[in-house]
């Protein structure tokens, strides 16, 4: 019997694995049901229900949009932390083992997979928001530099995600990874500004991963100055890779050695 291997993936191997996933995703129907009506709801929720209470100097469905984006993005991502676990606990590990399929082409599967269906309910939350009055007023490179910075962060977030299923042992304890990655857009500037919020949760929400990703993609969209933003925001997404991807190589091998 063979042993997966940490080399660098064919393209072939790779491709096979980004469509076993994708093909996994669509026949768990409430899974992508879920990922695909969450944006809805929340946007939804915020704008009609707390956005009239709610003073932001602008229409809050204006200020609220890159935080809905991010909060859709990171509870989207974090699911691929119970797929990899699920692969782990089925069997379908030991499958592989007995053929050629390099560790990196399964784990990126999952990763592929993960950006794929988030891409899908992004293009749904921004379109619903357009339909609610949301008007970016931006030219198309702005455009493609805000997909940009949130292809990063579905990026650096899956891999994390991705790290944390192989971390634990059961699918129901790699759920919980979403609790996470669903509550650090709250304590950012997501749906209120920071200087709003009591000072010892300012501390943290102005130096935590999340504020400067929303910040850059509200400046991208709204057409204002960036500032500092993108380059905090692209360091620390590089950052949550730099670690998220070797830590994960190590945590695979260690459980299917």
């Amino acid at each position: 019997m063979s042993e997966l291997t940490l080399r660098p993936t064919r393209a072939g191997e790779a491709v096979v694995m980004v469509t076993r996933c994708l093909r996994l995703s669509r026949r768990n129907v409430d899974a992508l049901l879920t990922s695909l009506l969450l944006p809805v709801l929340l946007m939804l929720l915020f704008v009609y229900l707390f956005g009239g209470a709610i003073d932001t100097g602008t229409r809050y469905v204006t200020y609220v949009v890159p935080g809905v984006l991010l909060l859709c993005a990171s509870f989207g991502a974090a699911s691929t932390a119970v797929s990899v676990t699920t692969d782990l606990t089925n069997g379908v590990i030991e499958r592989f083992r007995t053929m050629d399929v390099s560790a990196t082409a399964i784990l990126g599967g999952h990763v592929v997979a993960s950006i794929a269906r988030n891409t899908v309910s992004t293009v749904l939350v921004l379109a619903l928001a357009v339909a609610i009055g949301f008007r970016p007023a931006v030219d198309p490179l702005r455009w493609l530099a805000a997909f940009g910075v949130l292809l990063l962060f579905l990026l650096a977030v899956s891999w994390l995600s991705a790290a944390f299923g192989l971390l634990v042992r059961t699918p129901e304890a790699a759920s919980g990874f979403t609790f996470l990655a669903m509550f650090l857009p709250y304590p950012s500037s997501a749906f209120v500004p920071v200087e709003t919020m009591p000072s010892w949760i300012r501390g943290f929400a102005d130096h935590q991963p999340v504020t400067p990703v929303i910040e850059t993609l509200r400046a991208l969209l709204l057409g204002t100055p960036t500032g500092t933003a993108p380059p905090l925001a692209v360091a620390w997404c590089l950052g949550v890779l730099a670690v998220s991807v070797p830590l994960t190589a190590v945590l695979f091998r260690r459980r299917v050695a």
